[in-house]
């Protein structure tokens, strides 16, 4: 590089400083966000309870601030919307007084709470995965009461909420169960009304996996259930495990698979918002970025009814996002509702086991590559990785010998492309010389040049085409390592997560648009961006039209705007680019050194040519 490059990167850098120097909050803006943010949370949780304030004093912050929020607890901690109702058809029998209770059942891959408030599961920990920091999953956000519900309108107006009702438990409570790989237990819980019927709530929980069956029975109740239609719905949001909440935020949403096409509700900007489809719905979800949970109805359904919330700036890590999902099913024929519920990773053999468009929820490539993407995903990536990691206990060492597969697959198509970019490079002198001769009349130089590729059977196309034809791989591969729980908590060299940033280097101020820290893995995939730059040298010998910009100089650019692109992406991603880009540039010191000979006479001869 040149003088004047070096020192516009310097100027680059010192501007950058300057702006984050500038734009950083001072200690009062720091104080008014987090008062912000314990208002947000005190009207979410507000909002839990069925309570829409709308207090202006809440609106502000400082110590008027505080004092709302303070006021907003008090109100939450004394107001229960899902208090049973204490008149008409749905209140408790006079004789039906259940006591509180908990009962557990653990399975090879889960921990299961059931309470007696709303008849169900108020707790789900998984023992196969945990957090970040070395817990066990919860899926439950909310485990005061049952986290499913069964909601519905009586024929008096009450819109009665299981989630509210204490349930009597139809077998010993205090008794704990664990069951084995090919068990199953099953509980049951009644409530009895005070018009003589009762909702039975059964749960059949399996030893297998991460599966659990829920059937609802409604007996003597024909006439008191308004248009005998009910909403099943998991009631709490799902609970963040990830270190960085942003990117775990980023991946929240809610999901319908209706009419064999899946939709996605996410919200893009803070607030609350709802979508309803109406018809037959196969299965409704809500995930984060690892986990995820689904009901899948036997009984006939009519609707789903899909919310979300942000309280912020989707983008920011205070930011909370909830979203919930909900199903309406028919119950007038049969006067029960059963379903199937999946609690657990987005991992594609067990959701392929549970319904086979369950994995289309996986971020696996962009739409409209959805039909390269998932082939690719579903029957080469995943088998790669399940299979081999049998064998081969390190993922980060998988992931290099993948990184040398896919090269292999791809070599007909590099080999093209280099060779052709090297028989590019011989033609250098004589087009410069074209160049030259016909500066002032750049129509005659363009014609003379084809004549130059058609005489030497070059296509000055072929160093791109071959390199296009492999983006639809690289751009699954981009996603994929992304958001696959396949690396999730897998440690290589200095990275403890190959499905997080391996932030190597810590600084002492922020950038913006690079954070405080650098990534080991994205800083060696640089250099070796600018090592295979180095050994191509073909548009660096390219002639420069007036007015374009220094291609040489844009070659060293590439890799510094690719470190602010990858510095906080997972850590296998950066990896997976690096085994690839230094393999590539192996192949192009091989490709060099064939072609070395070939190119000096071609040198000489158009030297000779200008002496005459």
């Amino acid at each position: 590089m040149d003088r004047n490059t070096v020192i516009g990167f310097v100027l680059i850098f010192i501007i950058m400083m300057a702006w984050s120097w500038t734009s950083m909050p001072t200690p009062e803006e720091l104080e008014a966000q987090r008062i912000e943010q314990i208002r947000q949370d005190s009207l979410e949780a507000l909002r839990e309870q069925g309570i829409e304030p709308s207090f202006d004093e809440f609106m502000e912050g400082g110590t008027q601030g505080q004092a709302g929020a303070s006021a907003l607890r008090a109100q939450r901690d004394s107001f229960d919307p899902l208090r049973p109702p204490t008149s008409g058809a749905f209140a408790p029998a006079e004789d039906f007084e259940p006591l509180e209770s908990r009962t557990t059942v653990s399975t090879p891959y889960m921990e299961i709470e059931f309470s007696s408030v709303g008849g169900g599961p108020a707790s789900i920990r998984f023992l196969d995965y945990e957090t970040w920091d070395e817990k066990p999953v919860q899926m439950v956000q909310d485990t005061t009461r049952s986290a499913y519900n069964i909601g519905f309108l009586s024929q008096e107006g009450q819109n009665i909420e299981t989630r509210g009702l204490l349930f009597e438990p139809l077998f010993e409570p205090r008794i704990d169960r664990t069951i084995g790989e090919n068990e199953s237990v099953e509980l049951s819980y009644h409530y009895r009304t005070a018009s003589g019927g009762r909702i039975i709530h059964t749960y059949t929980v399996h030893g297998f996996g991460h599966e659990i069956d829920f059937d609802v029975q409604f007996e003597g109740l024909q006439t008191e259930i308004f248009d005998q239609a009910v909403d099943v719905s998991f009631a709490t949001a799902l609970v963040p495990t990830e270190k960085d909440p942003t990117q775990d935020g980023q991946y929240s949403s809610a999901y319908v698979f209706a009419g064999e096409e899946l939709e996605q509700f996410q919200l893009t900007e803070g607030g609350r918002d709802q979508s309803r489809i109406n018809g037959d719905i196969g299965w409704v979800s809500t995930r984060t970025k690892f986990f995820t949970q689904i009901i899948k109805p036997r009984t006939l359904s009519e609707a789903a009814l899909l919310t979300g919330e942000v309280t912020g700036d989707p983008k920011e890590p205070l930011t909370r996002h909830r979203y919930q999902s909900s199903i309406q099913l028919d119950i007038r024929d049969t006067q029960s509702a059963s379903m199937e519920l999946y609690l657990g990773p987005l991992r594609y053999y067990d959701l392929r086991e549970f319904d086979d468009h369950a994995y289309d929820m996986a971020e696996v490539g962009y739409s409209w590559m959805r039909w390269f993407s998932d082939p690719l995903v579903r029957f080469v990536i995943i088998p790669y990785f399940t299979f081999f990691s049998g064998w081969i206990g390190n993922y980060g060492v998988l992931i290099i010998l993948f990184g040398v597969l896919i090269k292999i697959v791809l070599a007909p198509l590099t080999l093209s492309s280099f060779k052709s970019m090297a028989a590019m490079r011989k033609l250098q002198p004589e087009m410069q010389a074209l160049a030259e001769k016909y500066k002032e009349n750049p129509q005659k130089r363009q014609q003379e040049t084809m004549k130059l590729y058609q005489k030497n059977k070059v296509n000055p196309i072929g160093g791109c085409l071959p390199m296009l034809l492999q983006f639809p791989i690289l751009i699954t591969l981009w996603q994929f390592f992304q958001s696959s729980i396949l690396i999730r908590q897998e440690s290589f060299l200095w990275a403890q997560d190959l499905s997080a940033p391996d932030y190597w280097l810590s600084l002492p101020f922020a950038i913006p648009f690079l954070g405080d820290q650098l990534a080991g893995f994205v800083l060696l995939m640089a250099g070796s961006i600018v090592l295979q730059t180095q050994l191509s040298g073909s548009m660096s010998s390219a002639p420069t039209s007036p007015g374009m910009p220094n291609m040489k100089v844009m070659m060293y650019i590439m890799p510094f705007m690719l470190l602010f692109f990858f510095n906080n992406f997972a850590a296998g991603l950066s990896l997976y680019y690096l085994v690839f880009n230094v393999l590539s540039a192996g192949q192009q010191w091989l490709i060099n050194r064939g072609t070395n000979k070939d190119a000096a006479p071609a040198v000489a001869t158009v030297s000779s040519k200008k002496s005459k």
